[in-house]
């Protein structure tokens, strides 16, 4: 009917389908997503702050101001021009933290090629895999680390290095047409290992070939939505996935980080967290960059008294870290002799993190308003962080809140229904963070998010009134024992409360009778013992008898990925041979 007609339409008294209130969230914003790429913001935050200093590389004496950070990009983004690469190419990078690294993450960004992050921990299998998953058509590493020889490692897949320049296009790597070499040392110093392999000095040489407004024309053809990354799940099960990410999805997820954090361009942000990662590429690295804060690189390799040291030599008022590395900073043995009373802020992410842990690093750490952070690769990576005017309650028993301009929902792991408040099921994630797939694989990418755009995360927990989550456990590690649903995390919390206890991983091992057993690996802390009978006695009366592990083995350290998240995976293989059940 028009609007002028006269008649009044009947009011519906309709009964609510619903009348519990169900796990979802939608977390809005006052202020919008940024519609940049991330060259358009760069030249943004540059052109405010030319003389702030934008990075400091302790290992290599380096510091760079927004300006120099500004040039030396510009440097490198011509020589990648010159030796070829282009919008859509992907060029791996295969190395330790350094200053090179970040260079050719901001200069990759602009010019549209796709920067694929590779483990530093790689042997020859594993960095074959990532060559060839992502079809990469340049690779930039360093000669070696510690005692990986990343040369010889590469003319092992692919012996024609050795003897020639250029890259056979009929072998294993048809994709593969460019390897730089560089020495973090002096990378201008940098000499050619075998004739196949190109030098930094040789792509500075390449540089001068390219003018601005060749590279200027470039960069205006960039697109908020253009893929700019490849990361690499951690593999703590089955094969590294490629996730594939854009301008947009990692650009606003660091930006709304910085904002969570009341973050900004005093803050010197040490950085102890691997930068193949996504916790140091987006969370530390482009969390600095897009704000004008100061990144520190402390070591090139995750150091406990290396990163205390910086920390004091550098007033760094931020840290980040997974729990293990917070740990070992707590522990190391010279860690009251540092002062560290310039820390404010950071991120505890990357695997569960204990409250009592928490609560250490506020107090030994003076880092008041540390956060909880949580997320993963394909959402960008963070989902949900805490908030500095959180109640300690909410810091430390949960990850917080979704940032703005992103969706949560907790569903039943079968119906895929939405569960009610307070209801452990699988969480779920919608927005612009969501990853655009998995490199060359529609299939499982389409196994992970739904046809309404719902990423599935493999992880359980519960949500609040309020909307905090609280994470119990991932769902291939929920423990089922006699019909009972284990929560692993659970329990590694409560055991992780006892005065000798440093470190703690709760799993489920094959049971005739039960079906399933618990089992705990615990590491004490230096100088402690304990017996199993007494971590058993600790729990009785205070969790429930059917969660009190029934095999628990010491250790002195746990299998980790090189971000520092336990493989329960391998423990569970090392426990089934150590009981003949292999």
């Amino acid at each position: 009917m028009g609007r002028d007609s006269g008649v009044v339409a009947p009011i519906l008294k309709v009964r609510p389908m619903f009348t519990t209130p169900l796990s979802y969230r939608h977390r809005g914003g006052n202020e919008p997503l940024l519609g940049s790429t991330i060259p358009q913001h760069f030249s943004v935050v540059v052109a405010r702050f030319p003389n702030r200093e934008a990075v400091v590389s302790i290992a290599q004496n380096q510091r760079l101001s927004y300006a120099q950070l500004a040039e030396a990009t510009t440097e490198l983004t011509r020589g990648l021009l010159g030796l070829g690469f282009g919008k859509g190419d992907r060029v791996g990078i295969w190395s330790t933290n350094n200053l090179q690294w970040l260079l050719l993450q901001v200069a990759a960004a602009h010019i549209g090629v796709i920067l694929v992050n590779i483990n530093p921990a790689c042997r020859a299998s594993e960095l074959a895999y990532a060559l060839q998953r992502s079809e990469v058509n340049g690779l930039f590493l360093i000669p070696g680390f510690r005692d990986s020889d990343y040369i010889g490692i590469l003319t092992e897949l692919i012996p024609q290095l050795r003897d020639k320049a250029g890259l056979p296009k009929d072998g294993d790597f048809p994709s593969l047409r460019c390897i730089v070499v560089y020495d973090p040392a002096a990378p201008e110093k940098t000499r050619r290992p075998h004739p196949g392999f190109t030098v930094w000095p040789e792509l500075q040489a390449a540089a001068t070939t390219v003018s601005s407004n060749e590279l200027a024309s470039v960069t205006e053809t960039l697109d908020r939505d253009d893929p700019i990354n490849i990361q690499y799940t951690s593999g703590t099960t089955g094969s590294p996935k490629a996730v594939v990410l854009s301008h947009h999805n990692i650009l606003n997820n660091a930006w709304f980080c910085a904002r969570r954090m009341h973050f900004n361009e005093t803050d010197r942000l040490a950085v102890p967290v691997p930068f193949y990662h996504c916790f140091g590429m987006v969370l530390a690295n482009l969390l600095c960059l897009s704000v004008g804060a100061c990144i520190v690189i402390p070591c090139e390799h995750f150091d406990a008294g290396a990163v205390l040291k910086a920390v004091e030599s550098e007033c760094c008022t931020a840290i980040h870290g997974v729990p293990t590395m917070f740990i070992a900073e707590l522990e190391h043995p010279q860690f009251h002799d540092f002062r560290l009373e310039t820390l404010r802020t950071g991120i505890m992410a990357g695997s569960p993190c204990p409250a009592t842990l928490m609560r250490r690093v506020m107090g030994d750490m003076h880092c008041q308003e540390i956060l909880i952070g949580y997320g993963e690769t394909e959402a960008s990576p963070l989902t949900h962080l805490t908030a500095p005017d959180d109640s300690l309650e909410r810091r430390v028993e949960t990850v917080g809140t979704n940032l703005p301009h992103q969706e949560v929902k907790i569903v039943d792991v079968e119906t895929r229904a939405t569960l009610p408040l307070g209801t452990v099921g699988e969480i779920c994630f919608r927005g612009y963070h969501i990853m655009q797939g998995y490199y060359g694989d529609a299939e499982t990418t389409a196994k992970t998010i739904d046809k309404n755009g719902w990423l599935a995360s493999g992880d359980l927990g519960t949500m609040d009134a309020d909307g905090y989550l609280k994470i119990t456990g991932r769902l291939k590690e929920m423990i089922i024992r006699g019909g009972e649903n284990i929560y692993p995390r659970e329990i590694e919390d409560f055991i992780f409360s006892h005065p000798k206890v440093a470190g703690i991983a709760v799993f489920g091992i094959p049971d005739d009778y039960y079906g399933e057993e618990i089992m705990a690996w615990i590491q004490l802390h230096e100088g402690e013992t304990a017996t199993a009978e007494e971590i058993r006695d600790f729990c009785k009366g205070k969790i429930a008898h059917f969660k009190i592990p029934r095999h628990i083995r010491f250790v002195s350290e746990f299998p980790m990925t090189v971000t520092g998240k336990l493989q329960k995976h391998r423990m569970r293989q090392l426990a089934l041979e150590a009981l003949g059940c292999s």
